[in-house]
């Protein structure tokens, strides 16, 4: 179970190199699909996921590094993995609430694809946080 969740945490540096990407040049993101296209997303949520990306790009290399010191079976992995996975966790949450609070007041915050993709990624990151919780605290309990 440990090797599974290890290598979805590892997959998690896709999501993590799209942020680092958005933070670099925004526009390349939207260009290639990693951001909400500025034709089908208002200019304020926009700027909220820029922020966003910059806020994932400083903390969101947890999980992955979990990923790859459970890999390893390295002593350090548990820990990792509860900070990781809660950083994925509130980050899953936090960002759908986000989108949920602005599509109610009328904000578009994309097309109808772009806010599916988008809803999987909310669902993956969460799920995969929680998972790495469930496995570091059976390791250490």
């Amino acid at each position: 179970m440990r090797v599974t969740v290890a290598i979805l945490c590892l997959a998690a540096w896709l999501l993590y190199v799209g942020q680092l990407i958005s933070v670099v040049n925004f526009p390349l993101a939207q260009r290639l699909g990693l951001q909400e296209s500025p034709d089908h997303a208002d200019p304020l949520a926009s700027c909220l996921e820029l922020w966003t990306a910059r806020w994932d790009a400083f903390w969101l290399w947890t999980l992955p590094l979990a990923g790859i010191l459970m890999l390893m079976n390295h002593w350090f992995w548990p820990y990792m993995a509860l900070i990781g996975g809660g950083a994925f966790v509130d980050a899953g949450g936090r960002e759908a609430a986000k989108v949920l609070g602005l599509n109610q007041k009328g904000v578009s915050t994309g097309s109808r694809r772009e806010q599916r993709i988008i809803a999987g990624a909310f669902v993956f990151i969460t799920a995969v946080g929680c998972l790495a919780i469930a496995v570091s605290l059976a390791a250490v309990v």
